[in-house]
């Protein structure tokens, strides 16, 4: 707590009475919670990997929410405070890359860089598997500790003169105080059945688009069977000259006593495209995206695209952007008193024929005066007009 703060408090009738907090669960995400820090559990970095960067299904949704959430139209606010919002962090739109880590890691971490003056000129977004917490007595954030390699650094959250310095989103969490809960480790399972499923068709490809055989001996009265230089030579002559795509279709000559025997596909075996597809469903599910969005299996009208797309603002987008906004509003309120970031939805194009829609039913409704309609629009009441000066006194 800063001396400003104490400062405050005194005046207010003394010390803020706040529960302290405890860690009760160990979350995947976090890497420290005591003051000389833990290893996390759950290795960030390679779901990641396996999830954003190898799995066209996961990244395809994390790229449609973020980019959506990054481009949506601000409603009119503070000119300064919008263009901090809209300037790019590390050469990334800022809004987009706090929903891509909200939605990996759950987390997000914004740093207030200031000049010399104290006034913010660059809202930078930190790596979240690189911040850790800092708890003070009672448990509450003191500072975060961010480690990129082997340097750490140590930031508070408010400075000593009580102007804050990092700006901490995280998604709801149940049962964990400090970390919030992302949506991959929801995905996990079916990202890792979605990526099998796609080496299996990968190899399968590889061998002819069949499963491979077997290459009995039969030898008739001999029962000795092949030696291990015959057994040797034949695997290094199958692999060599039969096994990949680009030997598929190339004629078997075999020696005496050897038979090829094909083996056929099981009904399990082929159902693994059923698999995979509901594997992707999956995934799309866990990050809020319509599956029809994504190319999936489906009902894939026009029509039906049109619901999945308003879906998709309604019920992922709007919601994170809100949470978004409203955080960086309350972070920044300190420069920016009565800052509201927020969503201008009639520049949304997804929602304009719910838009439409809803400005036919105010303008048709009689019993409302004209006040009362652009209220229930959200528009700000119209000012009367001036009068002309006629110069005369009374």
């Amino acid at each position: 707590m800063s001396f400003l703060t104490s400062l405050r408090s005194a005046f207010k009738g003394g010390a803020p009475s706040r529960v302290p907090l405890a860690r009760t669960f160990a979350a995947p995400w976090g890497s420290a919670y005591e003051s000389g820090g833990t290893r996390p559990p759950f290795a960030y970095r390679d779901a990641v990997q396996r999830a954003y960067c190898d799995n066209p299904v996961a990244q395809r949704s994390v790229r449609i929410v973020a980019e959506g959430v990054g481009s949506a139209p601000l409603a009119e606010a503070d000119p300064a405070a919008i263009a901090l919002i809209r300037a790019t962090s590390g050469g990334q739109s800022l809004l987009e890359t706090l929903a891509a880590h909200l939605l990996l890691h759950g987390n997000a971490f914004v740093q207030i860089a200031r000049d010399g003056s104290g006034k913010p000129v660059e809202l930078y977004a930190l790596r979240p598997e690189r911040v850790s917490i800092v708890q003070g007595a009672d448990g509450w954030p003191v500072a975060y500790r961010y480690r990129p390699g082997e340097r750490t650094l140590e930031l508070p959250v408010e400075d000593a003169d009580g102007w804050p310095c990092v700006i901490h989103l995280k998604g709801f969490h149940p049962t964990d105080d400090h970390y919030g809960a992302g949506c991959l480790a929801a995905a996990a399972q079916a990202v890792g059945i979605h990526n099998a499923a796609a080496e299996w068709n990968r190899a399968l490809l590889e061998n002819a688009a069949r499963p491979s055989g077997a290459l009995v001996y039969e030898a008739g009265s001999d029962t000795s069977g092949l030696t291990t230089e015959q057994y040797e030579r034949l695997k290094a002559e199958l692999a060599q000259a039969y096994q990949g795509g680009g030997n598929a279709g190339r004629p078997m000559l075999l020696e005496g006593g050897l038979k090829w025997q094909s083996l056929a596909l099981s009904p399990a075996d082929m159902d693994f495209a059923e698999l995979k597809a509901a594997a992707a469903r999956d995934i799309a599910l866990a990050f809020g995206v319509p599956p029809m969005l994504l190319g999936l299996p489906g009902d894939n009208t026009y029509a039906n695209y049109r619901e999945a797309n308003r879906a998709l603002w309604r019920l992922t987008l709007l919601p994170m952007a809100d949470n978004l906004l409203g955080a960086l509003s309350q972070g920044l309120a300190p420069w920016f008193p009565g800052l509201a970031l927020t969503v201008d939805l009639d520049r949304v194009p997804a929602l304009s024929e719910d838009r439409e829609r809803l400005w036919s039913q105010v303008s048709a409704a009689d019993f409302l005066d004209e006040h009362e309609k652009r209220a229930m629009l959200g528009l700000p009441e119209r000012k009367a007009p001036a009068r002309a000066s006629t110069g005369d006194p009374q």
